[in-house]
């Protein structure tokens, strides 16, 4: 049996079969979706199966490459993704892309947070290692605040570069990913419990001087997802509108919805373009699934997205070193944020963001990149078991120096 064909055998097929199962039922979810517009659902179904096919080659193959060969693209990516992100931080496009031949589009923030993940993984695992290299000076790197120091400049930068574009969607994502890189790291709680005070401390200012002067569009709709929360009188023939027939169509599609491609006659409110039709194939897919497949559709979904990122905490638990367990910690992150915000704008736990919900909406290169991060994922697992070099210790060497040989001998 070949290294390769053992390899294939030896991934994690629950996860394999988990994703597979989202991504099919994505695609049927956006052909109902999508009928409103100009092309049709079924033209959208089909792209969104060609992105599927493009993203399972990209998935194999991560998957089957050990994931420590992947941590050279974290700088480069990084660099780019800003790059791209603050080329279009003044345009006037709503949708935050980057046209491309073809009448493809690339969303930049997506890849800013997705090599994010893969630099931040790498260099908290080797800072540590670079400090014992370095004579009398080196232990300042092994020290928790270079951690969070390192944390914060690398996720604070896109952060505000990405809410300077206007996509405050996308940019909260960066902060649970931030949280769970200084958990995983190691940094001590008292720590985290003072940057948390910090934050709340902060959120005043960032709300009331900060956001007025980036977003308008954002003030406004936390103003009105409290109004909503509130019960106040507000405008559903305007500002309000969105919110408010959203939760309408997920509140009364019952126990078994009213059917896939149901029409007008049958209840759909989607049927009659009371739900945001340009966008329902993307950001609002949840309410057409709620409304067409009920309370039963629905919780089925949640507890599939829900194993998947069991199935990754678990692959975690296996990692072989610092920077697979990141990795991973990194994948559930983005995940969770992504699910909560989408699903949460849906039934007022958040406001209105405009987020796509993985390996479901139709986005295009999200997917890609998607399947892109739990292949590292599955590359994580894959390669767990991979033996470590014996090291043959020195009987004279003091203590700190036979540490010092182990780290040396497992760092690739």
């Amino acid at each position: 049996m070949t290294p390769l064909f053992r390899k294939l055998l030896g991934l994690n097929w629950p996860l394999v079969l988990t994703m597979y199962g989202l991504l099919v039922f994505g695609v049927f979810s956006i052909e109902s979706a999508a009928r409103h517009l100009e092309n049709g659902g079924a033209w959208f179904a089909e792209r969104q199966k060609t992105w599927i096919l493009i993203g399972s080659a990209v998935y194999f193959a991560t998957a089957l490459i050990d994931y420590r060969w992947m941590r050279w693209l974290g700088i480069p990516l990084y660099i780019v993704g800003l790059g791209l992100c603050a080329s279009i931080m003044n345009s006037d496009s709503e949708v935050h892309q980057i046209e491309l031949p073809g009448g493809l589009s690339f969303q930049p923030a997506q890849l800013a947070i997705t090599s994010g993940i893969l630099l931040l993984a790498w260099l908290l695992q080797d800072l540590p290692r670079l400090g014992r290299k370095i004579p009398k000076v080196g232990w300042i790197l092994e020290e928790p605040i270079v951690k969070v120091g390192l944390v914060g400049v690398l996720t604070g930068i896109p952060f505000l570069i990405v809410v300077a574009m206007g996509d405050m969607g996308s940019a909260l994502v960066w902060i649970p990913f931030a949280a769970v890189c200084l958990l995983v790291s190691g940094v001590p709680f008292r720590y985290l419990t003072c940057l948390s005070l910090l934050a709340v401390a902060a959120l005043p200012i960032v709300y009331y001087v900060v956001l007025p002067t980036v977003s308008e569009r954002g003030t406004a709709r936390i103003e009105l997802f409290f109004d909503l929360v509130q019960d106040k009188e507000v405008d559903i023939s305007g500002d309000a509108w969105a919110p408010h027939n959203i939760a309408v169509a997920v509140g009364k599609s019952g126990w078994s919805g009213v059917g896939w491609n149901a029409s007008a006659n049958q209840g759909s409110l989607h049927d009659k373009k009371f739900v945001p039709w340009k966008t329902a194939h993307n950001d609002f897919i949840f309410p057409i699934i709620a409304e067409e497949h009920g309370f039963r559709g629905s919780i089925l979904l949640i507890t599939a997205f829900a194993l998947l990122l069991v199935l990754c905490l678990f692959i975690g638990t296996y990692a072989r070193d610092p920077m697979g367990r990141l990795l991973v910690g990194g994948v559930v992150a983005l995940f969770f944020a992504h699910i909560f915000e989408n699903i949460g704008m849906c039934i007022e736990l958040m406001p209105i963001t405009g987020i796509p919900l993985p390996l479901v909406s139709y986005s295009g290169t999200f997917v890609v990149m998607c399947m892109f991060l739990l292949g590292l994922v599955q590359s994580v697992w894959v390669h767990r078991g991979i033996e470590r070099p014996v090291v043959e210790e020195n009987p004279k060497a003091t203590k700190e120096e036979r540490k010092v040989a182990r780290v040396e001998a497992i760092k690739v």
